[in-house]
């Protein structure tokens, strides 16, 4: 892999966790110490809420998608984010769904571990060692 090529992937991957970690861990809540994001805030507006986070999510497996995952794992992301979306349409229950299950870390979890298997370079190259997921949490 090429210095042009690991540097564009790299740029991808720190999106991808930048999203991923304002709509899954952007705050904390005191007293619960939970984190969340904007995604079930977002679901609590009525209808277009859920819509708007689930657009964001697809967004997350379409940059996820030029790292040429195996159908499996970009299956598993798409899972992740339709169960999140179908749930999240529960009022209340959804967005403490949301809240909880953070489809976006989890695809991001998932995205980093096909590509420590796969990819030496990026690793190097990343401060993260392809692992900015910890204990649900992303770093960045």
């Amino acid at each position: 892999m090429n210095t042009v090529n690991t540097a564009s992937q790299l740029r991808n991957l720190n999106r991808i966790r930048r999203i991923s970690r304002l709509m899954d861990t952007a705050f904390k809540i005191p007293v619960l110490g939970l984190k969340v994001g904007w995604d079930p805030v977002l679901g609590l507006i009525p209808g277009l809420g859920d819509l708007i986070a689930t657009a964001i999510s697809a967004y997350v497996i379409v940059l996820a998608a030029r790292f040429r995952l195996p159908r499996g794992i970009l299956a598993q992301m798409v899972f992740n984010i339709g169960l999140e979306a179908v749930v999240g349409t529960v009022p209340l229950v959804g967005d403490l769904f949301d809240a909880f299950y953070k489809s976006n870390v989890r695809n991001l979890k998932l995205l980093e571990a096909h590509l420590q298997c796969e990819s030496t370079a990026l690793e190097d190259a990343d401060d993260l060692n392809l692992n900015s997921v910890r204990d649900g949490e992303v770093y960045t």
